[in-house]
């Protein structure tokens, strides 16, 4: 089987990435998705020290590896043997021959490729790109042709992408059958891949300008045959209500209205004849029955303007929908789409992001936008990550910080070694999981399309009645009521309807991830709304998950500043995260660290110096029986008593035999936490429940400090589980907020699984149900408030549509309503519930 294109560039990048030696690439034999990345980095990340060091593209089988870990290929290999799976070391040389291959296949052949070569990059479906699918009514369609073919329930649409979704082993699906099911629907099929613009996708961009040039046609020409008509019988006689046949409209205005009609239905005609061929009426018949119905009767003008507003109907809403698709697309638009990078010759050039491989060392000047995923090797600069996590304050990055894709470089130039190929960047994987989010279709959207299905032929044998029972049992005028059932007809297309819902949930999840939220489908973006309780871990979440001072305890006469000096300039030279504890607090105090000398570390006890030439020491209490015998003071005593009651770890600091005070460090609570968690409360959460793994000491004094209501402490993940499920019997609909790993057995029996500061994990990205892309907790409350303007968006465009269609039926009923004022209506009742929805990709919800 020949390789694709893309698996050709892939192969091609990665040949020149091992060429220049920076990276051995092995094929794992059963590494196919994330949950055997995961594995692999349980055994390799110990195994190497560092997560930057190892690179995984599980479509392609590839594990690249840094080879200036220092890490042999044998360690790997038997690394990689304890998961189950197997490694081989692929060489320069196989690269070379890859390539060569793959060329010479694409160039030799004039055959078109096999459909294998485009599978989707899920292993357990088949996505297919459908042409000309812009509405609800022709998903429907679909259903009824291609269901029959692969089972209905393995069917899933994407209107917003205008894709479609066959589950099962792609190699077990019918292609052939579901490419010709879909051809008697009266569209075209193909198999969807990524990124790439076919033929296909061509030839659909000229037929919808080709339709958009028809409808401004149409619409020129009945404007002119209405003034030609206008002029020759009056405006009275052509808006004139009496349904008695008038005489024809001159000769040219019924030619230019001829036309417009022609044009309005051009694309219209083909979907009326294989709806009414299979005996199933959709709006597409509604119309040419509506259109054929007036002119039967002489009116010329409504039939056309029928016509016109119908195709203008089918404009819009095909500009709608790509409208959102540019939405959602635009958030790939911030990544840069050239890099300059240094070659091994140490020569710079712009090349384009998909060329870069994975290793490559990227120069990004002062201003310019990080093309790709990295790590800083060289330079310090502050980056305004606000493009992907939404927050608006710079962020400070020297050597050996990550980076990602589409964030703004500050006033320093900066090179960093690239992580991630550009089709796997953060950035990208948030845009692909926002595309894919549409079809997991929200409760509201199913609710429309199962409305929408009884909808239609109710109305339809409304107008069947409408158009007999008043001539047949009151005598009314066959002319009249069979006008008004024409009327009823158009009333019938759903269109309003079923676009109302798509158009506002597509919105409302591109307006969360320009806010740093990734809500991964409409059904989560509905459910926060409806949160009546929310459980928290403690670290990470309530807490910034990193010690901080918390108190200073000073004795035998000295002060604070005295105290934190001495620990400071003890710990000056440790990494430890205590010690930047220590050394963070004397930096915000304004006090000079001066280290000490000649310090010696004591493993598991604590660390021995000098300064100004006596001996000072730093400990843990389990140090002082050592250091001090039974010299230890009962103010001592009382006072570590006190700090282990609160939660805190208390530090001991002294001089020779002498203790000079204690530092109380605790894990740091968010400033802002107490704040949110109020604002939750107002927001109609009822209760905020602690769940964590820690002591209970210091849960209850987080607690305390934030405001949560219950605190359930010393839990293992079950009981974790079991605590989550007697909240979900309490309060019924409840989320459970972690970091998306640790927590994911609590989130997965949660209502809602959310995960906070998901940026550098991918673990978190692929679990959670709402990712929370920076670390800020205020994200929460901003959530609900966000998921409930969309829940009212989608109301108000709803009733605004319903509204409408029943005005218009009560005006049919009572004789009053007109052909061209049902589809004006219509048309400017979908124009509304778009634009109404739009409005959330760019609004800033308040608290209310």
């Amino acid at each position: 089987m020949s390789k694709s294109r893309g698996d050709d560039m892939v192969e091609q990048t990665d040949a020149r990435a091992t060429a220049m030696g920076r990276w051995r690439r092995f094929k794992v034999r059963g590494l196919d998705c994330q949950n055997e990345v995961r594995l692999l980095k349980e055994v390799l990340v110990p195994l190497f020290g560092d997560e930057q060091r190892l690179s995984f593209q599980p479509k392609h089988g590839f594990l690249d590896v840094d080879v200036d870990s220092g890490i042999g290929v044998e360690a790997v290999i038997e690394a990689v043997s304890t998961t189950g799976m197997t490694a081989e070391l692929i060489t320069a040389d196989a690269f070379a021959e890859d390539k060569t291959e793959a060329g010479g296949c694409s160039g030799c052949s004039s055959e078109p490729a096999p459909v294998e070569q485009m599978l989707p990059d899920r292993p357990d479906s088949a996505i297919f790109k459908i042409h000309g699918m812009d509405c609800g009514d022709e998903v429907a369609v679909l259903k009824r042709e291609v269901g029959p073919v692969v089972g209905l329930e393995n069917l899933s649409f994407d209107l917003i992408n205008g894709r479609m979704s066959v589950a099962g082993p792609s190699d077990a699906v019918d292609h052939a059958g579901i490419l010709k099911a879909v051809e008697r629907s009266g569209m075209r099929a193909e198999l969807w891949k990524d990124g790439e613009n076919s033929a296909g996708a061509q030839s659909e961009q000229r037929r919808r300008r080709i339709q958009a040039a028809l409808t401004i046609a149409s619409g020129v020409l009945v404007a002119a045959a209405f003034a030609i008509h206008v002029r020759a019988s009056g405006l009275a006689a052509v808006l004139h209500e009496n349904l008695a046949r008038e005489a024809h409209p001159p000769l040219l205005a019924m030619l230019a209205y001829s036309l417009a009609i022609l044009a309005a239905v051009r694309y219209v005609a083909p979907k009326a004849v294989l709806a009414a061929r299979r005996l199933r009426p959709d709006m597409n018949l509604l119309m040419i029955v509506a259109v054929a119905g007036a002119l039967g009767i002489g009116q010329w003008f409504e039939a056309a303007t029928v016509a016109f507003f119908f195709a203008l109907a089918l404009a819009l809403e095909a500009w709608s929908l790509g409208r959102a698709r540019r939405a959602v697309a635009a958030l790939m638009d911030i990544a840069p789409d050239t890099a300059r990078i240094r070659d091994a010759a140490g020569v710079e050039k712009d090349v384009p992001v998909a060329d870069v491989a994975v290793g490559t060392q990227v120069i990004v000047p002062p201003g310019g936008k990080i093309p790709l995923d990295g790590h800083v090797v060289a330079g310090t600069s502050a980056v305004d990550q606000a493009p992907i996590t939404g927050e608006s304050i710079p962020v400070t990055v020297a050597q050996g910080a990550t980076v990602f894709a589409g964030t703004i470089n500050g006033m320093g130039a900066i090179e960093i070694v690239t992580t991630r190929p550009a089709s796997d960047t953060t950035l990208a994987r948030i845009v692909r999981m926002v595309g894919e989010a549409q079809s997991k279709r929200a409760p509201t959207e199913q609710w429309v399309e199962r409305f929408a299905r009884i909808y239609t032929p109710v109305v339809m044998a409304l107008a069947l009645a409408v158009f007999l029972v008043p001539p047949l049992l009151l005598g009314g005028s066959w002319a009249a009521w069979f006008y008004q059932a024409l009327v009823l007809l158009v009333i019938a297309c759903p269109c309003a309807l079923v676009i109302s819902t798509p158009v506002s949930i597509v919105a409302g999840l591109t307006g969360a991830a320009r806010q740093g939220v990734l809500v991964k489908g409409g059904v989560h973006l509905e459910t926060p709304a409806r949160i009546t309780a929310i459980a928290m871990d403690k670290t990470g979440t309530l807490t910034l998950g990193r010690p901080k001072v918390v108190e200073l305890v000073p004795l035998g006469g000295r002060d604070e500043l005295e105290l934190l000096a001495v620990a400071a300039a003890i710990e000056a030279r440790s990494e430890h995260p205590i010690a930047r504890a220590i050394l963070d607090a004397a930096v915000e105090r304004g006090v000079d660290v001066i280290p000490a000398k000649a310090v010696t570390a004591l493993p598991g006890k604590g660390i021995v110096g000098a300064v100004d030439g006596r001996e000072v020491w730093v400990g843990s209490p389990g140090y002082l029986g050592e250091r001090l015998g039974d010299g230890r003071g009962d103010a001592l005593a009382v006072q570590l008593a006190r700090l282990a009651a609160a939660g805190l770890t208390g530090i001991v600091v002294g001089e020779a035999k002498s203790v000079i005070g204690l530092i109380a460090v605790g894990d740091a609570v968010r400033p802002e936490a107490r704040r949110i968690v109020a604002q939750l409360h107002e927001l109609g959460v009822a209760q905020i429940v602690m769940l964590t793994g820690d002591s209970r000491a210091p849960a209850q004094a987080i607690a305390r400090d934030t405001g949560v209501d219950e605190v359930h402490a010393e839990l293992l993940p079950e009981q974790k589980v079991a605590a989550i499920e007697r909240l979900v019997a309490q309060h019924g609909l409840v989320a459970m907020v972690g970091d998306g790993v640790n927590d994911a057995p609590a989130m997965a029996r949660s209502g809602l699984g959310v995960a906070m500061g998901a940026i550098g994990s991918d673990a978190a990205i692929e679990t959670a149900d709402i990712a929370l892309m920076q670390d800020d907790l205020s994200r929460l409350p901003w959530l609900i408030r966000h998921s409930r303007a969309t829940l009212a968006v989608i109301r108000q465009n709803i009733g605004f549509s319903l509204a409408v269609k029943l005005v218009f039926a009560g005006m049919t009923l009572i004789g009053m309503a007109s052909l061209w004022g049902a589809i004006a209506a219509d048309v400017g009742a979908s124009l509304l519930v778009v634009l109404n929805g739009m409005r959330l990709v760019g609004r800033d919800q308040r608290v209310r």
